[in-house]
């Protein structure tokens, strides 16, 4: 580890390692990264888990991570909702869960720039991101799932779409790095961000009640300027309970450590740093003897729920860290105005 992150971890309230240390003594042989032991394995959790990694340093973990997926992509570039040790246990096929395998890649390769994993991962992203294409209705809405017996459920999620739409952008900026063509990937991208943007009534199966559903448009790019601080500000009170952190659901009083990192996330895509500076500086409490972070609270009795120590929970924590504090060359992955100036977007 060089001088310069040591430096900067000695000013997070969060021990690094030891999320890590989570992260690994749950992950299975097979380079699997389960919610937490002995439970289930979902491909977008999965690969936010090894991101956590990656931001710890812990990178032929977060490759075996990386190559667990690869080796269970089905025919068709999707993944199936759940697994237990490899074992298919929901055979939904989700297009926001296939399609974020891109954006795990893409965070790998700013913090390493191994461009032998990226052209190792090219096809894998490739069919995972027609997959999710190819649910693209005519408004530019994507579907959410094909169903176990193979029917599409036309149905589709903001926050899903919201997803989809960085796993694109991330998608492009790797046939990018690779020389490979993607123009349809562009017009997917362009029409999902209007989508998101102007019509909000094509996201019909409504979830305005969780707080993802508020700030995933900002957190993923699609909504940015002026547009994403109204958005933000709008329904702060709704969803943030101030000094503990983001409410999951907007009428439960139920604080969890994941929303509240991912508000964080985009507090600082944004460029609002002081705003997320104090959320982040919330969950600093909310952490287990061995220095991992809880799934969530009840308030007002602060009685911690549930008791499992989840994997991407922490992970999430180690990526808010790094959009703040810079630890490493992927801290700039969701940042607004690094991704307008970075040359990927078409």
């Amino acid at each position: 580890m060089n001088v310069s992150i040591c430096k900067q971890r000695q000013r997070l309230a969060v021990d690094v390692d030891a999320v890590c240390r989570l992260v690994i003594a749950t992950q299975l042989p097979s380079g699997e990264i389960p919610w937490s032991t002995g439970e289930k394995t979902d491909p977008w959790d999965h690969v936010e888990a090894a991101m956590g990694l990656v931001v710890g340093g812990y990178l032929e973990q977060a490759r075996r991570a990386f190559y667990w997926l690869q080796s269970m992509q089905l025919a068709d570039g999707s993944w199936f909702a759940a697994y237990r040790r490899g074992i298919p246990e929901d055979r939904t096929r989700e297009t926001n869960m296939s399609a974020y395998i891109a954006v795990g890649v893409f965070h790998y390769w700013l913090v390493t720039g191994d461009r032998r994993f990226l052209g190792s991962m090219w096809d894998t992203v490739r069919r995972a991101i027609d997959f999710a294409v190819a649910h693209q209705g005519p408004k530019g809405e994507i579907s959410w799932a094909v169903s176990p017996q193979g029917k599409i459920d036309p149905m589709a999620l903001l926050t899903g779409s919201s997803s989809i739409y960085m796993s694109l952008k991330c998608a492009l900026a790797i046939a990018a790095e690779l020389g490979m063509p993607a123009a349809p990937w562009g017009d997917a991208l362009h029409r999902l961000g209007d989508a998101i943007r102007n019509r909000p009534y094509l996201f019909n199966m409504t979830k305005s009640r969780f707080s993802m559903d508020w700030f995933y448009p900002v957190l993923c790019g699609a909504v940015t300027g002026d547009a994403a601080g109204r958005r933000i500000e709008r329904q702060w009170k709704k969803y943030v309970v101030e000094g503990l952190g983001v409410r999951c659901v907007s009428d439960q009083p139920w604080v969890t450590v994941a929303e509240s990192s991912e508000l964080v996330l985009a507090l600082a895509a944004m460029g609002d740093t002081e705003k997320a500076h104090i959320v982040f500086n919330w969950l600093s409490e909310h952490v287990f003897d061995d220095g991992s972070f809880w799934c969530g609270f009840t308030f007002p009795d602060m009685t911690r729920w549930p008791e499992e120590k989840i994997t991407w929970t922490n992970a999430v924590v180690l990526m808010a860290a790094d959009a703040l504090f810079s630890l490493t060359p992927g801290g700039r992955l969701f940042s607004h105005d690094w991704w307008a100036e970075s040359g990927y977007m078409v």
